[in-house]
Parts: structure tokens; C-alpha cells; sequence
């Protein structure tokens, strides 16, 4: 049975540029991606369909609108003889979290089809599925990291990063992105006048990419914050950990993220805060 793992996606900069004409806000984002994730298999030959499994199953919400059959969906209008199958997912990322649990998802079923159907995944009826299932969903076929930008579906070379220590927080508040860019408030046709994003050079070394890092941000972090107050709390608590170089909210939250000197520091810190925070998430790994 074929397996594909779904990762977490990482916005570490999240810059909007303007909201456009169609209503959609174009962004640039340096997105990276964890160790561990959500894992979706594929029974092919029968039946489609969705089961879903794991430990956030109960949260993953009707099964008619998740991003995994709509993917398969999308592809199968670009490719009626498309041979599809039943999938199950087991459920491990907290969702409406800002980390791209649902599109990770769409994507890994992506890669399963295009792998059952013979097909490269950047092949156009591939990419053209990505960007009508979710605006994070290209980003997320090749789960390695690059800037994207539009509303995601213009994507930027593949980026060496340095490994980077990380330590995800999700105080168990969903937060919807459409509720946040409302908060945000621009109008068609508007400009943010926030500043241009730093470019990212490939292969820069933890040192370099850090300064780059702070002189950049996430400009949903203000508004998710006012929509769900737990997040400045998170990100006052991961910056006053040891070890501890740089902490933001990822996405549109509540997940926030920091960024640790070691591995070591970004484990004993995640093992505190759920110690003293029994009712967050906390994971350390390390984004590639």
C-alpha cells in the first residue's frame, strides 16, 4: 500500500504585499517543512473514498470537504481516467493551527496519484490541481523549502537551508485564516505598504539566515493576536526559553514557532512548556 507522510509547512516570514482585485492577498513567504507530520496511504484499485485515523481524527471534519478528496478531485477534471483508490489518513497535526496540515495532506494524496498514474509531479495537470484545492497546496507537492508568493501558487527555486532546530506551540485555539485577513482589512486593489521582503539566499548558514530572519515578519501575527489573545502568550513564553533565537507565529496561527541555537535546547524546551502547559501542543524537530 503506498504511503506518503505530511509534513507541517512553516511560514517563517509571512509578507503581504496587497489584496487583489479578486479578493485574493498576494504574499511572499520563506516556507520550510518538519520531520514529522500527518500519513496518508492509498489502497488503489477500489472504491475512492476517505477514512481517517489517528490521534486529531475527531477534528478533521466532514469527510466530503477534506482537502485530500478534493485534490483527488481537481486532478480527476484535468484527467478523467484517472486511477484513484480509497485513502486513509492518520490525523497527527492539530488543524486551523497555520501550519498547512489540510494542504499537506492534499498535497501527499497529489503525489500519490501522480505515482500511480505515472505522472512527474510537475507535470501541469499536477500543479493545475494543487492551486484549485488550496493556495498552500504547490508549495507544499515538493515539501522542501522556498519562498512562495501570489496567493501561493508562484513558487520560488528549492532552498538549501542550515538545519534548524524548531519547537512548534499550538495552544489548541483554531484560528481561520479568512477571520484574520478580515481583521487585517484591506480592501480590492489595495496596497499593505509593509515593506519588501529581504531576499533569501540559497545555501546561507544559520547566522546569515537569522539575520535575515529579523529583519523580516509575519504580518497576520497583530491581527490572529487580537482574534485569539493565547498568541502573544505562546510567543512570550518560546522567547523566554533557553536557547531560544527567534520565536514568530506561523501562518495565520495559532501555531507559533522558535527557533533554537541546538537541538538540545529546542528538547528540553518543548518538554517545559508541556509541563507547565499541559493543554498546548508542543513539538520539537528540526525544518529542512
Amino acid at each position: 500500500m503506498p504511503i506518503e507522510r505530511a509534513p507541517a509547512k512553516v511560514n517563517l516570514t509571512l509578507h503581504i504585499l496587497g489584496r487583489r482585485d479578486d479578493g485574493f492577498h498576494d504574499l511572499e513567504s520563506l516556507v520550510a517543512f518538519t520531520c514529522f507530520g500527518d500519513v496518508l496511504k492509498l489502497s488503489p484499485g477500489v472504491e475512492e473514498g476517505l477514512s481517517v485515523t489517528g490521534p486529531r481524527a475527531d477534528t478533521a471534519g466532514p469527510l466530503a470537504e477534506n482537502l485530500v478528496l478534493k485534490a483527488a478531485r481537481h486532478l480527476r477534471a484535468e484527467m478523467p481516467d484517472l486511477h484513484s483508490g480509497s485513502f486513509t489518513l492518520a490525523k497527527h497535526l492539530p488543524v486551523a493551527a497555520g501550519i498547512g496540515g489540510g494542504s499537506s495532506d492534499a498535497a501527499a494524496a497529489l503525489r500519490l496519484l501522480a505515482q500511480a498514474n505515472g505522472l512527474d509531479l510537475h507535470d501541469p495537470r499536477v500543479m493545475k490541481a494543487a492551486a484549485a484545492t488550496g493556495s498552500d497546496v504547490p508549495v507544499c507537492l515538493e515539501k522542501r523549502a522556498r519562498v512562495m508568493r501570489g496567493r501561493g501558487e508562484q513558487l520560488g527555486p528549492l532552498l538549501r537551508l542550515p538545519p534548524l532546530p524548531v519547537v512548534l506551540v499550538n495552544p489548541g485555539v483554531a484560528v481561520e485564516t479568512k477571520s484574520v485577513f478580515a481583521q487585517i482589512g484591506l480592501k480590492p486593489g489595495e496596497a499593505s505598504g509593509y515593506g519588501a521582503h529581504p531576499a533569501i539566499p540559497d545555501g546561507a548558514d544559520i547566522d546569515e539566515l537569522l539575520r535575515i530572519l529579523r529583519k523580516s515578519r509575519n504580518d497576520m501575527e497583530d491581527a490572529a493576536s487580537v482574534i485569539a489573545p493565547v498568541i502573544g502568550h505562546v510567543l512570550a513564553v518560546l522567547s523566554a526559553a533557553r536557547g531560544c533565537k527567534l520565536a514568530r507565529m506561523s501562518g495565520s496561527g495559532a501555531t507559533c514557532f522558535g527557533l533554537f541555537a541546538d537541538r538540545r535546547s529546542a528538547s528540553r524546551a518543548a518538554r517545559v512548556i508541556r509541563r507547565d502547559h499541559p493543554g498546548w501542543w508542543a513539538k520539537a524537530c528540526v525544518l529542512r
